[in-house]
């Protein structure tokens, strides 16, 4: 294709290249128009950028100016980098000619978050007395030498910085066993989780029950009080509400069911551990019906509906219960149940098998019954033990024999799966079984490890090389569903008042049947004044 030659008349172009030429050769221009459209374009061009504060009548000036002063070669080439190096220099700290401005480098911020776990308090000496009443620390690293295989686990750096964690902790507190449970992901901030046993007395009293005694003494004598008041008085009395609420469940004691292990939870490796609350079965039973994203707040409010008895803490106390309820499993046969203790109904207490074999890796991950749950699952109640929420105090058995007995053949017993059940008998979602195990290598099976995932809570894995096992947790702390989440809807609204027809308002009569109404009263006063006259004249 050869270059064009001159316009023609009919194109665009033609005359642009003809001395003298003007496009207001037709027309006069106004003048006043063409300044006022000038304006207006140095106007948005001066406007200043919401990001950065620049603006671009500004920036064009400044990339004109450095072009005329340096004057590089094929400058049409360059003007886009030209332009980013104005704009970088807009942003370049200002530099003091006699000290430059101290920058604190992201490394040394960090290592001052865990400048803490570093820290050695006492003398050697104490330190050793101490290791030797010391409880055996989790070996976090071993435990995560063999996650890794898997594709499973934290930066080496941060389960060392755990490592440390753990360590301090058994320091401050009077710890008898210690365990890394996992880790769970918030919006804002995460938390490091590890679950713990306490020494034996060591256990503290909840300062919830003396006070909730108080307080009902407190109202009992208020109310006595109120009735003397209305009886001097001699008021009627309002109408009593017939409502009566269900009754309470109570929590499960310490170190059984659901509050068997205390959790002590932190931020970051190297900030101060906060124990959980025990968890209640009514938060239990509520955070099944709810869905909902941690902040890494512990004192953050859990807006939902049903509404959660509490707050973040013991959200997250519940969701750790369910976990632990449905993800933690050992090899078969890895514990068993003393035969010489007498066991209590529903009692979850097991002891190491020392004759115990472990089945080799390619059996363990072909056959699921070659795992067992090692932690009793939570029943419909919000409790690993079922117990009837009709039992009143003696008191009143004697006054409410006829409500009890009627509540209590209502109430059905509820029972679940026994402690150490084969995870084969666990149901799936759907199409989705509930567990999927694999080796960690098919390359060298010599050396490969058996590693058990849970599809109903993701998140959740397990392994074991012989005798070694181990469970832990990574994720959002949420239950796997098929289906999408759908939240609970608001109970009916009930009737204000029964339909009676005392109660309920009468239909409003027409203009005739008015006017016979009066006319039955005129006609009956009438027949009353006569009868009336009547008798006088009898009289």
């Amino acid at each position: 294709e050869g270059e064009h030659g001159p316009y023609q008349p009919h194109e665009p172009g033609y005359g642009l290249d003809q001395p003298g030429y003007s496009p207001y050769e037709d027309e006069i221009p106004d003048p006043e128009a063409r300044m006022l459209a000038i304006k207006n374009a140095k106007a948005y061009l001066l406007k200043t950028s919401t990001k950065s504060g620049l603006n671009l009548y500004d920036h064009f000036a400044t990339i004109l100016t450095k072009i005329l002063d340096e004057q590089p070669t094929n400058t049409v080439d360059i003007i886009e980098t030209i332009s980013q190096d104005v704009k970088w220099a807009q942003f370049r700290k200002k530099m003091d000619t006699l000290r430059d401005e101290h920058v604190i480098p992201p490394t040394f911020e960090a290592a001052e978050k865990c400048k803490a776990l570093f820290v050695k308090e006492g003398e050697e000496e104490d330190r050793e007395e101490l290791d030797e009443e010391m409880p055996a620390l989790p070996n976090v690293m071993e435990t995560a030498f063999y996650f890794e295989q898997a594709g499973i686990g934290l930066s080496k750096d941060e389960s060392y910085y755990v490592f440390l964690a753990l360590k301090n902790l058994i320091n401050v507190q009077p710890i008898q066993t210690c365990r890394f449970w996992g880790k769970i992901l918030g919006l804002e901030m995460n938390y490091i989780i590890a679950e713990v046993q306490l020494r034996e007395g060591e256990e503290e009293e909840e300062p919830g029950e003396e006070g909730e005694e108080t307080v009902l003494e407190g109202e009992k004598e208020m109310g006595e009080g109120e009735e003397e008041d209305e009886q001097k008085e001699k008021e009627p009395e309002p109408p009593k509400s017939t409502y009566k609420p269900p009754p309470e469940i109570p929590k499960e004691a310490n170190g059984t069911g659901t509050n068997k292990y205390i959790y002590f939870v932190c931020n970051e490796p190297g900030k101060p551990w906060v124990k959980l609350p025990p968890v209640t079965p009514a938060q239990i039973v509520c955070a099944r019906q709810i869905k909902k994203f941690f902040t890494g707040r512990l004192d953050a409010p859990v807006v939902s509906f049903p509404p959660f008895p509490g707050n973040e803490a013991n959200y997250l106390r519940a969701q750790i219960a369910r976990i632990s309820a449905g993800t933690h499993v050992s090899p078969t046969g890895f514990y068993q149940f003393p035969e010489d203790e007498d066991e209590e109904e529903g009692a979850d207490i097991y002891e190491e098998n020392p004759e115990f074999e472990p089945p080799p890796v390619a059996e363990m991950v072909e056959s699921l019954a070659t795992w067992a749950h090692h932690v009793k699952g939570i029943l419909k109640q919000g409790r690993c033990v079922w117990i009837n929420p009709a039992q009143k105090s003696e008191e009143n058995e004697e006054e409410d024999v006829e409500e009890e007995e009627e509540e209590e053949d209502e109430q059905q017993e509820e029972t679940g799966q026994p402690l150490l059940t084969l995870i084969s008998e666990d149901e799936g979602m759907k199409d989705t079984p509930a567990w999927t195990a694999q080796a960690s290598t098919n390359l060298i099976p010599e050396y490969s490890i058996a590693i058990l995932q849970s599809n109903r809570w993701p998140g959740a894995y397990a392994f074991a090389s012989g005798r070694k096992f181990e469970n832990i947790y990574f994720g959002w702390g949420h239950k796997y569903n098929p289906e999408s989440h759908t939240p609970a809807l608001p109970p009916a609204a009930e009737t204000e008042f029964p339909i009676e027809p005392g109660i309920t308002e009468t239909v409003d009569p027409t203009v005739e049947e008015e006017m016979a109404f009066k006319a039955a009263q005129e006609e009956a006063l009438a027949e009353a004044e006569e009868e009336e006259e009547e008798e006088g004249e009898d009289d």
